[in-house]
């Protein structure tokens, strides 16, 4: 039975799935597309990370890692950056120790 996906895989996907005896369709994407399919991609593994239970935590936020990476490799960013940028905010805007929940304002 064909299920139909039109979502950016890791590269050795394809291989994986022929060694498991199906086969599949792939196409390579043009910059602009690949771009937003890695948007997408971001979305998708942030979801699977808030699902995610304890045991699979960890796998779920090293996938989004590796989008992640690969985002700041497609647009030239430097781990760095993104670090000082971090940093920056929580200077000005904290981070979240405190469990501070917003219920409203006025």
């Amino acid at each position: 039975m064909r299920k139909e996906y039109k979502k950016l895989v890791r590269d050795f996907i394809p291989e994986i799935i022929h060694q498991n005896g199906l086969n599949c369709g792939i196409t390579t994407l043009t910059e602009t597309e690949y771009q937003q399919a890695l948007r997408q991609k971001l979305i998708e593994e942030a979801q699977e990370a808030a699902a995610a239970n304890k045991q699979n935590l960890v796998t779920e936020l090293a996938d989004l890692y590796e989008v992640m990476d690969a985002i700041m490799v497609k647009y030239d960013i430097s781990r760095e950056l993104v670090i000082a940028e971090q940093l920056r905010r929580r200077k000005e805007r904290g981070g979240f120790e405190k469990r501070i929940q917003l219920l409203w304002t006025e």
